[in-house]
């Protein structure tokens, strides 16, 4: 007999394992709040009790493609001497 337990709640205590059927349901879920909801890495994981690095891997194991950093990437340095000139 298959194991067809539902995930009622996608918090965990500190440091739970999430295996099997858990695991594909919340990288399944998400994988939904990262690409529908737009809801950052730290979001989910301020949502689930989860480290940064716990979300990242579920969502890569779910094969998303992440999206790339916001603001602006330049320097300060940089920033500084375009505004003098």
């Amino acid at each position: 007999m298959q194991n067809s337990k539902k995930i009622t709640s996608l918090t965990w205590k500190k440091g739970a394992r999430v295996n099997g059927l858990e695991r594909e349901e919340a990288a399944e879920k998400f994988k939904d709040w990262y690409l529908k909801d737009r809801l950052s890495i730290r979001e989910i994981g301020e949502k689930t009790g989860r480290s940064y690095g716990f979300v990242h891997r579920m969502l890569s194991e779910a094969g998303v493609v992440l999206r790339g950093r916001g603001g602006d990437r330049r320097s300060a340095r940089r920033v500084k001497s375009t505004a003098e000139n």
